[in-house]
């Protein structure tokens, strides 16, 4: 997993944040989970000990436990997933704090506990990091997503925030988990979801109207086809082959808004996507009643990440001891 930045986006304004605890979390969100996820997990704990763990010989297998310790302003996601790395050391995760809980300001100062672990030391201590970065980087996902969602809710705005394909190879599945945490739409999941022709398939054909065809000729009445559009030209064409979706990618927030008005008018059954280095500063710039998706690669490209610990319990004689010897 990738190294990210170590904060996050504040989840919402102060007034919506002390309006809310949590986001909106289905309780059933993790059946929607395939079955080889637990398979990943493991081979993730695998590869952080390949052999031995000298650490894990110092401390033995007494029994123990650890408090899990939210320090960052933020959505917690990706319970499941550090649930199994516990689970599959041999501990036991208690949570403290439900998925899609928001930590506070003042909850993150004070080092808020989440969960607590117990189990034999060396097994709490094998688990930790793995663990640790799972959460760090969900919840940096799920802060973004609900940050996100917020802004569109507080304008009164109808459609929805969606991350696009921009994961991490081989943590995509969980960064596509945390966006609904948040709630935030997924976008296509992977190229067999939903068909869409960019820049480069247009291209390679030379026709929009072509490309439709094939493309319906192969995924049939089962599977929307969206089009990348860089001109209302572009999108005229793509609407009359009947595409199902219309990006218009890397517009302006006002000719966005005219071409996609237009585009609405005639064909008032298609989705129209806004696209192309939008931020959660810019969105409100493509807020209208003809935009119905607004996609954001920075939700899982390059988001921050929530600062999370785990604490066995400090020993007297070491909690006396100040930073400085006297």
């Amino acid at each position: 997993m990738p190294k990210r930045g170590s904060s996050a986006p504040a989840p919402a304004s102060k007034q919506a944040r002390a309006e809310e605890t949590t986001s909106a979390v289905p309780s059933n969100l993790p059946s929607l989970l395939p079955p080889h996820w637990k398979a990943t997990v493991a081979e993730w704990i695998d590869q952080d000990m390949p052999k031995w763990d000298v650490g894990g010989f110092v401390v033995g297998d007494a029994p123990h436990f650890a408090m899990l310790l939210g320090k960052s302003e933020g959505v917690l996601a990706g319970v499941p997933f550090a649930t199994h790395v516990f689970e599959h050391v041999g501990c036991k995760i208690e949570w403290l704090k439900p998925e899609g809980h928001i930590i506070t300001s003042e909850e993150a100062a004070t080092k808020v506990p989440v969960a607590k672990v117990t189990g034999p030391t060396r097994n709490i201590l094998m688990g930790e990091r793995t663990a640790l970065n799972i959460l760090s980087r969900a919840s940096g996902v799920a802060t973004a997503a609900h940050a996100a969602m917020s802004v569109a809710r507080a304008h009164g705005w109808h459609g929805r925030v969606a991350g696009t394909r921009k994961t991490t190879p081989g943590f995509g599945l969980i960064e596509k988990y945390a966006l609904l945490v948040g709630g935030a739409d997924t976008h296509r999941m992977d190229l067999s979801s939903m068909v869409m022709l960019k820049d480069n398939h247009i291209w390679s054909t030379g026709s929009i109207t072509e490309s439709v065809g094939r493309a319906r000729t192969a995924c049939g009445f089962s599977t929307k086809i969206e089009v990348e559009c860089t001109s209302e030209q572009d999108a005229v064409e793509a609407a009359e082959a009947g595409a199902d979706v219309i990006m218009l990618d890397n517009y302006a927030g006002a000719e966005l808004k005219q071409v996609s008005g237009r585009l609405k008018k005639r064909w008032p059954h298609i989705i129209i996507e806004a696209s192309g280095g939008i931020t959660i500063e810019t969105m409100p710039q493509f807020f209208a009643p003809s935009v119905d998706i607004i996609s954001q690669g920075a939700l899982t490209n390059g988001y921050d990440t929530l600062d999370f610990s785990l604490k066995v319990p400090k020993p007297a004689q070491f909690a006396a001891r100040g930073r400085v010897a006297k």
